[in-house]
């Protein structure tokens, strides 16, 4: 049988296939294991760069400027690109939409109606709260109303975590599913990463990751202050700056980088804040397990759920961190085509 004609779709100005934030390498990897006919989306990349590579065909509609001094122009602004997305899916005649959930947007209902194409719709975050606690939100009320609806006509819900999918099913969603996210299934190499930056026989403390406030990367030079032999190692960027003279910054690289770096760690962390949101899938565990690196996660989100075998979650990290020294966690790979599988299996 051949496979439908599919369609993914991405309305969100924010997150460009092309970028470099966990969310940008969310949609590339669902995008390389969904094979599908497009990608119409936002935004290929922004002022940030390029960062990753798809190989399918990308259509890109562009985001207007809008003056700031406008307010809730933005969110109109929004609304009229997600209506440009669902025209331009709709004359590539799909049989299949996959729409990353997006604040305004409901292209792929719209797809869905004219077409009759199967729609799922991939929800990341409740949109309105993260807008509302990250960025400020203008139309509040016409926000809530906007993603309420939304959710409650899709026919097919994937939740990327199990506090979102409970969270849909009280809104009153129907036919929501838990899929947590994935990783690239490359093989990093740990021992030439290792000799390329003198860190051979060292015991490397790692975190990868954009350097968010709530991402807990500040623990990283605390925990160098309270393991004296350790070196610690960071992959990624973003506002939060952290500094130790045992700390080697790496910033943002790409993806055959990533690997080794996280390879080359002895520990991966993922030390979220108290405050960090509770709905999310981290991708820096994924990667880390990927490698074989073992886990030191805080307990919040799916990090317990994700964590496994694969490392240690609680509060006390510098004794979960002794823990696994001199040890190796087993390579566990959760690859974007079985999340992809999971998510098509049941209609």
């Amino acid at each position: 049988m051949a496979s439908p004609r599919t369609v993914l779709l991405s309305a969100a100005p924010g997150i460009p296939l092309l970028g470099p934030s966990g969310a940008s390498a969310h949609l590339r990897g669902v995008a390389e294991a969904l094979r599908p006919h497009a990608v119409v989306t936002a935004r290929r990349a922004d002022h940030r760069g390029i960062h990753g590579a798809v190989s399918v065909p990308v259509v890109e509609l562009g985001v207007p400027a809008w003056p700031s001094w406008l307010g809730s122009w933005r969110e109109y602004n929004e609304i009229r690109l997600a209506r440009r997305i669902a025209r331009a899916a709709i004359s590539l005649e799909p049989q299949l939409v996959w729409e990353r959930h997006s604040l305004y947007s409901d292209a792929g209902w719209k797809v869905h109606a004219a077409t009759g194409a199967r729609l799922v719709l991939e929800v990341n975050a409740p949109l309105v709260e993260e807008r509302r606690r990250y960025e400020g939100i203008k139309l509040r009320s016409l926000s809530e109303q906007w993603e309420r609806e939304v959710l409650l006509a899709a026919p097919e819900i994937i939740a990327v975590s199990g506090w979102l999918a409970s969270w849909l099913r009280s809104l009153g969603c129907r036919n929501v599913r838990h899929v947590p996210n994935g990783v690239s299934p490359r093989r990093g190499d740990r021992e030439a990463a290792r000799k390329r930056l003198g860190l051979e026989g060292k015991f490397v403390i790692g975190f990868l990751g954009s350097m968010k406030p709530w991402h807990g990367v500040e623990e990283l030079p605390r925990l160098l202050d309270q393991i004296p032999d350790a070196v610690g190692l960071s992959v990624g960027a973003g506002p939060v700056a952290v500094s130790h003279e045992r700390l080697r910054c790496m910033g943002q690289v790409d993806e055959a980088q990533t690997a080794d770096l996280v390879a080359a760690m002895d520990i991966g962390l993922a030390p979220y804040a108290p405050d960090a949101p509770p709905w999310f899938c981290p991708l820096k565990i994924l990667a880390y397990r990927a490698q074989g690196t073992p886990v030191v996660a805080a307990d919040i989100g799916d990090c317990r759920l994700l964590t496994g075998d694969g490392g240690t979650v609680g509060p006390e990290f510098v004794g979960a961190i002794e823990a696994w020294r001199g040890k190796r966690a087993p390579a566990w790979v959760r690859s974007w085509a079985t999340v992809v599988d999971e998510a098509l299996a049941v209609g």
